[in-house]
């Protein structure tokens, strides 16, 4: 049977030796390349009407988008419960004293750490002698006094207490929500003002990115996952990162764990090194392995302008995309801070990971560079490649 499929321009990826190499393998369901590493073999591209499929190839390589969600790794105040805290309230019996009661209130207890609460809510009950509640003070605020009173929180001379009832004690949420799920639990207890994030709101529920976004996304991930493999047959742990530009749509660097050669060749630090590599740095060279590339930026055209490599050369990862089987300890973390990573992308939990199980470097507000990360891409993938590690560390 014959496929037409649209021609693609791909990449030349060189490995350190300084030959042409580069993948293969189509996703015909995305609708376009998985770019693989190839061991050592040349890149050929040849215009036919068919591809005939490797020989040998990852079990579930076809692009099946459904299968897998990127949810967002949030900040310890946008994922963290609204913390709540005891104030009185009051029930209104006179409606009509509504306005009143809240300008004296606000002048005499004015709240200035709940800004986010509303002083006023309705009764939702059917059959309440009440139509509203106002709230009067925190408990932290009250005056001292052994039975509790309206009379007691309002001085004579202050709030005028006709229209209002007993005080009674009820949780306020102690910060403004940050997410929906956030406001819907703050909400229960006492009415809250929400600013919402719409963009968080659409990725915690799993619908960020579009069908062709998401078939992008499966191609880099696909393309760390063979990596990792590459690594775990070399005797190294099955990790492997891609580095991507998403502007121009194409990968940069490929590299994997290779510490066999050196203690601190995390396949992310490998990757930040392949990408300086591509801009005419980087500090080592992985000619042992073949699936390590790079795209060469030194064929760009605007290279090629006198005084325009300063301004036009990006700050290693700035504004780059990271694929990444495994979430990335500290030290790779740090490292991505450092490079100006744009986002991050990981398919698996680490015990020690930075990026939201142990800590969640990404949103330091101490630090001067922050950035998005998403977890659960190609998750079960990349989580059975902790059961190739095993067989390593078996093996040695």
């Amino acid at each position: 049977m014959v496929v037409w499929m649209r021609r693609f321009e791909a990449p030349n990826y060189h490995n350190h030796k300084g030959t042409v190499t580069s993948t293969s393998m189509c996703s015909l369901r995305c609708g376009i390349f998985l770019l693989q590493s190839d061991e050592g073999t040349s890149f050929r591209a040849e215009n036919t009407k068919t591809m005939e499929p490797q020989t040998k190839r990852w079990k579930g390589s076809e692009c099946d988008t459904d299968s897998w969600v990127a949810y967002p790794v949030l900040s310890d105040e946008q994922s963290q419960d609204v913390g709540l805290v005891e104030a009185y309230a009051a029930p209104i019996v006179n409606k009509k004293e509504t306005s009143r009661l809240v300008r004296e209130l606000n002048s005499l207890y004015p709240l200035n750490d709940l800004q986010h609460v509303k002083r006023v809510r309705a009764v939702k009950e059917k059959g309440s002698p009440h139509p509203l509640e106002v709230l009067v003070c925190l408990v932290s605020d009250a005056p001292a006094m052994k039975v509790v009173s309206i009379d007691s929180l309002l001085p004579s001379d202050g709030v005028k207490s006709d229209g209002l009832g007993e005080p009674f004690v009820v949780k306020v949420p102690a910060r403004p929500p940050l997410t929906r799920p956030q406001f819907e639990q703050a909400s229960k207890h006492w009415p809250t003002s929400f600013h919402e994030d719409k963009q968080v709101t659409v990725a915690l529920r799993g619908e960020l990115f579009s069908a062709p976004q998401k078939a992008r996304m499966h191609v880099y991930m696909t393309s760390a996952l063979t990596a990792a493999r590459a690594a775990n047959e070399l005797g190294m742990e099955a990790v492997g990162a891609v580095m991507v530009d998403p502007a121009m749509e194409r990968i940069v660097a490929v590299g994997h764990d290779c510490r066999g050669d050196h203690p601190l060749h995390h396949a992310v630090m490998v990757c930040v090194d392949l990408v300086a590599r591509s801009q005419g740095g980087g500090c080592y060279t992985y000619d042992r392995y073949p699936a390590c590339s790079f795209t060469s930026l030194t064929s760009d055209p605007v290279q090629k302008i006198p005084g325009a490599e300063a301004s036009s050369q990006p700050y290693i990862c700035t504004g780059y995309d990271l694929y990444v089987t495994r979430e990335p300890c500290v030290m790779c973390a740090m490292a991505l801070v450092h490079s100006r990573i744009g986002r991050v992308f990981y398919g698996s939990a680490s015990a020690d990971g930075a990026f939201g199980t142990k800590y969640k470097i990404h949103s330091q507000k101490d630090l001067n560079h922050r950035f998005e990360v998403y977890k659960g891409v190609l998750g079960k993938q990349c989580e059975d490649l902790n059961s190739l590690d095993g067989h390593v560390k078996k093996g040695k």
